[in-house]
């Protein structure tokens, strides 16, 4: 037996996706988080699937894990003391940014405060222009000097970020070994994190990997070393905000890379489950225990975005285009001053969690709405291994109906409305506001909320359909094994688009191709398993920003400069169309950055249960409870076990269809067909 195992930590649950690769066979398993170490979750969990499924140690050959450590320690501000040094001059950059508020109409709200102090803040007297030639010699004087006084403050991490040294980087190089040489081992160097142009965004992205990389390099070294106790013959693989894996020892060099780790995952093991039922295009609902993630997928590929924020501050990095919004289980209901009710974006965790947990908590939050209004089992969640509390739900809810003036029941129907507007309006900001329309699109829910609100959802954007994985809940985890091992190659050359400067994008390009190469060399990957992508940033002369074209690997070699030239043209000019609703045939184009993905194929592109035997015969219920669908509608619903539906298998609502990850609920009048992979799929009526 071979097994590999995907470990996706989210707020609330630990999930695990166990594949045997062998048997083509696949199990899940769930276990609590533990936010102040989830790595003893995951030893928890690993050693419980060992037992339970008779799994050997040494029958463990890949563990592939999503994290949220690097964005819990970005919102909550947990990461180390960094010191930054810079060219001389450029010290205030990180402070002064783009001059941009965060929201255009609120004069109150600032961008957040740097997390590196003026104080701390160092400059170096060394200058490289734009072209790359030194103008001010880095000498060993004045490097020894920066080290001293970086050194003075007390940094438990150094960022490094000197003007045009994505052209130049002898200076940074010259530092980095300097710093080490002293002492320092958290060093986080801008022409190795990201080594393209625009300054203020490298320094910003530096800062961010400094000061994650002792918080991430002590939680991967004790992660490494969880997995090599329990799983001796495994390799570890992080996944990365762009949807690749990479290893362990990669992440904790670079761990801003991480940080958009698990939602990541998620449109991995999206894109995986629409192939199995033969769509192209869905908008993704992801509801976890404390925000829920979107994405728009077109033509069965999600989007990569190359500009993001984590936490409020500015990333530069690849990363799927996700769009997150505090709208999770556990998010809090609660009386603003205006004396309506809000939920989120404040949660209630994993502990104290919900007041139904019974671990304490008190607010009340959406799965007590859910809970109160028949939509969740009393007996429990994770096959009843979790009891809920109906009497702590109300309890919590009691303390909310009287100041919105409903009773009880319609003060949690009134919550469950304000989650899904806030989802409506995520779906809506990457689907409406980008062109493209909700109605021609699926909607695929998972995570542990995501079914159960997913058909309200669909209805509000008009959207006609909604699937429903085997798995909904575990997605991420089951994502991570679709996930390819990646590294992605950038350099920034600013070319036009013409025959007589073809031959310096073709330079630029082979360069990246020799990186590459020499990073397969690394991982071991023969050559039949290397996959080259390629994707130039592109735009108008005279334009701020670019768009990221696709292109074709061939048209990037030294032969054919004519055609490579009038194909490149025509691809920015489609892609502005699409983006913008215009182009410019006559205007000059120019490439800022070319970017090579250097991609090893996932060990299990496609995922999801084995398909069963077809089955027609009738479904038999295991019980019925009352549930309120609306105001003035509360219906009794036959339960159905998720595990008894069979390919081929429909039913009419109202019903509820329950699992140890989640639970779906169909409306009255919606129908539900099992198709040949096991999914669900939901047709909302008009």
């Amino acid at each position: 037996m071979s097994v590999a195992i995907g470990v996706d930590v989210g707020g609330t649950f630990t999930d695990f996706f166990v594949l045997d690769l062998e048997r083509n066979r696949s199990w899940v398993h769930k276990t609590p988080s533990t936010p102040a170490n989830p790595s003893e979750a995951i030893r928890t969990g690993l050693q419980e699937i060992l037992m339970a499924g008779g799994v050997a140690a040494a029958a463990v050959s890949r563990i592939a894990h999503g994290t949220t450590v690097a964005t819990n320690a970005l919102i909550q501000r947990r990461g180390a003391r960094v010191a930054l040094i810079v060219t001389e001059g450029f010290r205030d950059l990180l402070e002064i940014g783009r001059q941009t508020r965060p929201h255009l109409y609120s004069l109150q709200i600032d961008a957040p405060e740097p997390l590196v102090p003026r104080e701390w803040r160092i400059e170096a007297k060394e200058r490289v222009l734009a072209n790359g030639t030194v103008l001010i010699p880095f000498t060993a004087t004045e490097l020894q000097a920066v080290i001293e006084r970086a050194k003075r403050t007390g940094a438990e991490a150094y960022a490094v970020c000197f003007l045009f040294s994505f052209l130049n980087s002898s200076h940074e190089a010259m530092l980095k070994d300097g710093l080490i040489a002293s002492g320092c081992s958290a060093v986080s160097i801008s022409h190795e994190v990201q080594p393209e142009f625009r300054e203020f965004e490298r320094m910003s992205t530096t800062v961010l990997n400094a000061y994650l990389l002792p918080l991430m390099s002590g939680y991967l070294g004790t992660l490494t070393s969880v997995a090599g106790e329990i799983a001796p013959r495994a390799t570890l693989g992080i996944n990365q905000s762009s949807g690749g894996l990479m290893s362990a020892s990669h992440a904790a060099r670079f761990p801003i890379r991480t940080a958009l780790s698990g939602p990541a995952a998620g449109a991995v093991g999206a894109a995986a489950v629409l192939r199995t039922c033969g769509r192209q295009n869905a908008i993704t609902l992801d509801m976890g225990g404390t925000s829920a993630d979107v994405c728009l997928i077109k033509a069965g590929t999600f989007g990569i975005s190359f500009e993001g924020s984590v936490g409020g501050f500015p990333v530069r990095l690849p990363m799927v285009d996700v769009n997150a919004v505090g709208a999770g289980g556990g998010s809090v209901a609660w009386i603003d001053r205006d004396g309506l009710m809000k939920v989120g974006p404040m949660s209630a965790g994993a502990r104290p969690g919900p007041a139904c947990y019974g671990l304490g908590g008190n607010q009340p939050t959406v799965t007590d709405a859910n809970l109160i209004l028949g939509r969740l089992d009393p007996a429990g969640l994770l096959d009843r291994r979790l009891p809920l509390d109906v009497a702590k739900a109300r309890a919590a809810f009691s303390t909310i109906a009287p100041q919105v003036g409903t009773t009880l029941e319609e003060a949690a129907l009134g919550c469950i409305d304000i989650v899904v507007a806030n989802m409506v309006r995520a779906i809506r900001a990457v689907s409406v506001e980008r062109g493209h329309d909700p109605q021609e699109f699926s909607l695929l829910a998972f995570g542990g909320g995501g079914p159960l609100h997913s058909r309200a959802v669909a209805a509000s954007l008009g959207i006609r359909e909604v699937i429903v994985p085997p798995h909904p809940g575990i997605l991420c985890a089951q994502g991570l094994l679709a996930a390819d091992v990646t590294e992605n190659f950038v350099s920034s050359a600013r070319v036009v688009v013409s025959e007589s400067t073809h031959v310096d994008l073709v330079r630029a390009f082979k360069a990246l191709c020799s990186r590459a190469a020499d990073w397969y060399r690394g991982e071991g990957t023969p050559e039949p398993q290397r996959m080259i992508e390629v994707s130039l940033d592109m735009r108008y002369v005279g334009q701020n920003y670019e768009l990221s074209v696709p292109v074709d690997a061939a048209l990037l070699e030294e032969e054919g400069a004519l055609l490579a030239v009038n194909s490149l043209r025509t691809a920015f000019q489609s892609a502005h169309e699409r983006q913008y609703g215009t182009s410019n045939p006559e205007g000059t184009i120019e490439i800022v950055n070319v970017r090579v993905t250097a991609r090893v194929p996932a060990i299990a592109p496609s995922l999801g249960r084995q398909p069963d035997p077809t089955c027609d015969g009738p479904l038999r219920p295991i019980g019925s409870r009352k549930v309120l669908f609306g105001r003035a509608d509360l219906q009794s619903c036959p339960i159905y076990r998720r595990g008894d539906l069979r390919s081929g298998q429909s039913l009419t609502g109202p019903a509820i269809i329950e699992q140890l990850d989640t639970t779906t609920l169909v409306f009255p009048g919606d129908r539900v067909r099992v198709d040949a992979a096991c999914n669900l799929l939901i047709e909302v009526p008009r």
